[in-house]
């Protein structure tokens, strides 16, 4: 990367991760923290968290192809001026409902899939790859972050001082887009990271995304249900006060990252997909059940820690399956759709985790993610084993349909080619290839400017 892309990816990376931080810097709070707020009750304060996932879902798709006409940088201050405007309303909130508006308004500035096209208008066709890998690092950061800094900052300054917290945040993300991130007069829109309509239904009607779609639903639904009700189990059961959870959380995600990375490289690396996949689930059941059974603090930490190394590996391998089963050139498209059904999930979990906090207590909510979990690893069990490919990209400028076509029959004859799609107004074409069997050499013969 030259000096502008790196200056660019890290803006972005840094925008990702503190809009994240401000999203989730709440979550082992919340349901402690809200309920002196008039008229709030567990089934509003789940609301609370979740429903943020509801205007996120719904808006960022739509968003990140409005961004085609009026521009990506636009459409990214418009969404973190939302999301500092809901910042502000929740920080001044005096009930449930006005937290539950503001945390709505939070959720609608859904710029995801906007950063990224950003992310592909900044960077050249052989940088992408390692700037969308920064990016998910400073997501998943933003995540383990939260979950150790929330309760500590929470004892200093208090519930209204984190969404301030967002809101300054926001107002850096702002700061970073404008003046870091050089602006791109020309918007090339590369379906490797945009959303396209026209692959819309050929993505929703495959079975085997659907199946990842759902599995990233019921991930992120359980992590919301869970702690709805995980930290006032812990102040109630084992009589660890807010403040201190921040030092339980540290060394759970430490160890739960340590824990995952072992899984990741027997499935990508190892070819075991499926099984690590069925092996996972099985341990997210497993462990959700169990948590509210734990007799010692020890005992429900080493339980979390289970449940976080299951949880932290289902966040990297199912986007990897996703890249790996997209249509071929339609990636874009295929993330867009799995990222809305993580989203949904966040909603669906903080509304029924805290409904049935509240309707029933008695481990209702451990009780209906682990069951859920165990008939979805049976659902795994049957799938059938995901082919191992890898995508490839590469530009074709100036190019002629003569010269296009006769490149799509040379490609069609490299072996370990296994799909190809070549978009003239792209100027880009787009392969799946087996990387085990692929003819490398055939391969850069026809298309030198491809990095292997």
């Amino acid at each position: 990367m030259d000096l502008l892309e790196r200056r660019s990816v890290l803006a972005l990376a840094l925008v990702y991760l503190f809009r994240m931080l401000g999203l989730f810097l709440i979550m082992p709070v919340i349901s402690v923290a809200a309920d002196g707020l008039t008229g709030a009750d567990a089934a509003l304060i789940g609301t609370a968290i979740g429903v943020y996932g509801l205007t996120q879902a719904s808006l960022q798709i739509p968003m990140g192809m409005w961004s085609d006409k009026i521009g990506r940088k636009r459409v990214i201050v418009i969404g973190l001026l939302l999301f500092a405007v809901g910042s502000l309303i929740c920080a001044n909130a005096n009930d449930i409902n006005t937290l539950i508006v503001g945390r709505a308004v939070q959720g609608a500035g859904a710029i995801a899939s906007t950063l990224m096209a950003l992310l592909s208008d900044v960077t050249r066709e052989q940088n992408r790859g390692k700037a969308m890998a920064m990016v998910g690092v400073s997501i998943g950061a933003s995540f383990m972050l939260s979950l150790v800094l929330g309760p500590w900052l929470f004892a200093l300054v208090g519930l209204s001082g984190l969404f301030y917290l967002s809101f300054i945040l926001s107002l850096l993300g702002i700061a970073l887009i404008v003046f870091a991130v050089p602006n791109i007069v020309q918007h090339a829109f590369r379906r490797d990271t945009t959303p396209s309509w026209q692959a819309l239904g050929a993505v929703l009607k495959d079975g085997r995304l659907r199946f990842l779609n759902v599995s990233v639903l019921f991930l992120h639904a359980s992590l919301t249900a869970l702690f709805v009700a995980v930290p006032n189990l812990l102040i109630q059961t084992y009589d660890l006060s807010l403040d201190e959870h921040s030092w339980l959380y540290l060394v759970i995600m430490g160890f739960a990252f340590v824990g995952m990375l072992p899984l990741v490289i027997i499935a990508e690396s190892k070819g075991k997909m499926q099984g690590v996949l069925t092996g996972v689930l099985l341990l997210l059941a497993l462990s959700s059940i169990f948590l509210q059974m734990a007799p010692y603090l020890w005992v429900f930490g080493l339980l979390l820690w289970v449940y976080f190394v299951g949880f932290n590996a289902l966040e990297a391998l199912l986007p990897s399956m996703v890249s790996k089963l997209a249509p071929v050139g339609y990636r874009g498209t295929a993330m867009g759709v799995f990222s809305t059904h993580q989203f949904m999930g966040s909603f669906i979990g903080g509304v029924g985790g805290g409904w049935l906090l509240q309707y029933a207590p008695n481990g209702g909510v451990f009780w209906v993610v682990g069951v859920i979990f165990l008939v979805w690893t049976f659902v795994c069990f049957l799938q059938p084993a995901p082919p191992q490919l890898s995508s490839i990209a590469f530009s074709t400028p100036n190019m002629t349909e003569e010269t296009l076509s006769k490149l799509s029959d040379q490609l069609e004859k490299v072996q370990g080619v296994e799909g190809m799609q070549i978009f003239q107004d792209e100027q880009t074409a787009y392969l799946k290839v087996d990387k085990k069997t692929l003819d490398k050499d055939a391969l850069l013969r026809i298309a030198p400017q491809i990095r292997l």
